[in-house]
């Protein structure tokens, strides 16, 4: 029997990095979605204020296998 997987877009935002970013998109994802194999970062985005970064901001391509 053939896998299948699903891939599905988010964004999620951090005020600490892009890895913060990617983390907790991952996580906040793998609470809805079952079988989370990977993700791809498809974007990168900061914010700026006064100069600096503001908040870190990524979209991700998320893979999740379906349940037979």
């Amino acid at each position: 029997m053939a896998t299948v997987a699903r891939v599905t877009t988010i964004t999620s935002r951090s005020n600490t990095s892009f890895e913060d970013a990617v983390s907790g998109g991952i996580a906040r994802a793998s609470t809805t979605l079952r079988n989370v194999t990977g993700a791809w970062v498809k974007e990168q985005k900061v914010d700026v204020t006064n100069g600096k970064v503001s908040s870190w901001q990524v979209t991700l391509e998320i893979t999740f296998v379906l349940d037979d």
